[in-house]
């Protein structure tokens, strides 16, 4: 696997933050290496290499050549830090990679197409906007999609109907829905008030000639004798 992307690195001894302060105002990263079956390896970098990783179409699924002392391997960000102030990246860890190891990474998930749902006015819930992936280094997909046009109101897509580059595999189980359409909900309350309320008028207003016929049979009463 060809990369386009070559980091030089030189090792380093002192470790800590004394010396990670020191490297930093020298115009240096800090960053550590490592890796299945390597111990973490202290490195210091040029802070611009680390930014041209991250802002590749790629981002940290970037695979890069770090070449630390003259030996080159593949690597890819694992995390790094950033300064609350400055933005400015001030700490990476760096991790090794192979092209016969798989690797475990996040890939966006996008939804593509207007589903009959939507158009009948339902609503589009995306449950994933990354999904957990695991394939080797040169096999990471920039992105996957998923096709919701003919997903009606009710249905969902699971992980199981996802079409995947080969070699690549989500981590979640197979029925796992990432994304549905559900019915818009309806303020029934405030649809079912007017109905109620006039129910209860007409329920008030037949009661009222009822009790004016009982409060005059007495009246009536009373005339006859």
């Amino acid at each position: 696997m060809e990369t386009s992307i070559k980091v030089e690195a030189t090792s380093r001894i002192a470790n800590g933050k004394g010396p990670a302060r020191r490297l930093r105002a020298s115009g240096k990263l800090p960053a550590i290496v490592y890796g299945p079956g390597l111990t973490g390896t202290a490195i210091a970098m040029d802070p611009k290499n680390i930014k041209t990783v991250l802002t590749a179409p790629m981002g940290r699924n970037t695979v890069f050549t770090l070449e630390i002392d003259g030996v080159a391997q593949l690597a890819m960000v694992k995390s790094f830090d950033i300064h609350p102030m400055t933005r400015e990246v001030e700490h990476a860890d760096l991790y090794s990679v192979s092209l016969d190891r798989e690797i475990d990474v996040e890939v966006p998930f996008v939804l593509v197409g207007k589903s009959k749902g939507v158009a009948a006015g339902g609503i589009l819930q995306q449950i994933y906007r990354k999904l957990p992936v695991r394939c080797t280094p040169d096999k990471i997909p920039a992105k996957i999609e998923a096709d919701v046009t003919s997903v009606e109101t009710g249905q969902s897509v699971a992980t199981k109907t996802l079409v995947l580059p080969t070699g690549v595999r989500v981590m979640l189980d197979a029925n796992q829905t990432v994304a549905s359409i559900v019915a818009a909900e309806i303020d029934r309350t405030e649809a079912e008030t007017p109905a109620a309320d006039a129910k209860g008028a007409k329920g008030k207003a037949a009661a009222k000639p009822a009790a004016a016929a009982v409060a005059a049979k007495p009246a009536a009463a009373a005339k006859k004798k």
